[in-house]
């Protein structure tokens, strides 16, 4: 029996039309590259801010076979404790249906601090915005969707350990950096964050991203299998929205194999 999450952002966050949808991300998309990641940051704001920063991370997995995704981020619109599976099969878009990896969720669901709440994905943008472009450079893949609640980064490194580096599976960690700063300062704040991503350095805080305990978990885990994370792209809102007197920071990572 299907039970489907319906897109909760489409004609906000990205269009809501599927060929204007298809339009959008087509025309983001750089050429590919063929060097794979294990895993990747990538920010979740309304395209027309951040989706040019996710496409330059995207345009590396177009033709990388992966077909199970990984999906973690922050919960923006309720408070809980712990990690959220979303309790559905299915997550709708106006691509189509993305289902969920339920093996893989029934595994997690025995984890501490693993809770299922399909009120707070209900609303939640940080990894619907993901799945369009996933769609586009992928075609079918399942995911298994973690929403980070009131948690710790051993918890998230916990729930990532036994999917990071299985083959066909990437870790997908989606997040913003700083809010609301000038444009300077910004780039200040944001520099500062990248290094220590850079560095896999686990000190990040929700005033330097918003997916701060999933990036932080993502780092340890990272460090433990000896994984070199390399910068895509860092820009802000003011770069690619034009305000600069209030922006927020949006970078892509990716992390691989040392070469």
């Amino acid at each position: 029996m299907m039970n489907s999450r319906p897109a909760a952002c489409a004609g906000s966050f990205y269009p809501g039309e599927r060929r204007a949808l298809e339009a959008a991300i087509a025309a983001m998309l750089p050429e590919s590259e063929k060097a794979l990641p294990a895993a990747m940051i990538v920010p979740h704001a309304g395209y027309v801010y951040s989706g040019s920063v996710a496409a330059n991370a995207y345009a590396r997995l177009q033709g990388s076979g992966f077909r199970r995704i990984v999906l973690i981020g922050p919960a923006h619109r309720v408070w809980f404790r712990g990690i959220a599976l979303p309790g559905c099969s299915h997550f709708e878009t106006p691509l189509g249906n993305v289902s969920v990896d339920s093996e893989a969720c029934i595994r997690l669901a025995s984890s501490p601090g693993i809770t299922e709440s399909p009120v707070a994905h209900e609303l939640e943008h940080s990894l619907e915005v993901q799945l369009p472009f996933l769609q586009t450079v992928l075609g079918e893949f399942s995911i298994v969707p973690l929403l980070v609640g009131e948690a710790g980064m051993d918890e998230v490194s916990s729930a990532i350990d036994g999917f990071l580096g299985e083959p066909e599976t990437l870790v997908l960690a989606s997040s913003d950096l700083s809010h609301f700063h000038p444009y300077v300062v910004a780039q200040a704040i944001d520099g500062t964050t990248a290094k220590s991503i850079l560095e896999l350095d686990p000190v990040l805080s929700q005033e330097q991203a918003c997916g701060a305990t999933a990036i932080n978990g993502l780092l340890i885990s990272a460090e433990r299998m000896g994984l070199e994370p390399r910068l895509i792209d860092i820009r802000n809102s003011g770069d690619t929205a034009g305000d600069k007197r209030r922006v927020v920071g949006y970078a892509s990572f990716s992390f691989g194999e040392a070469a």
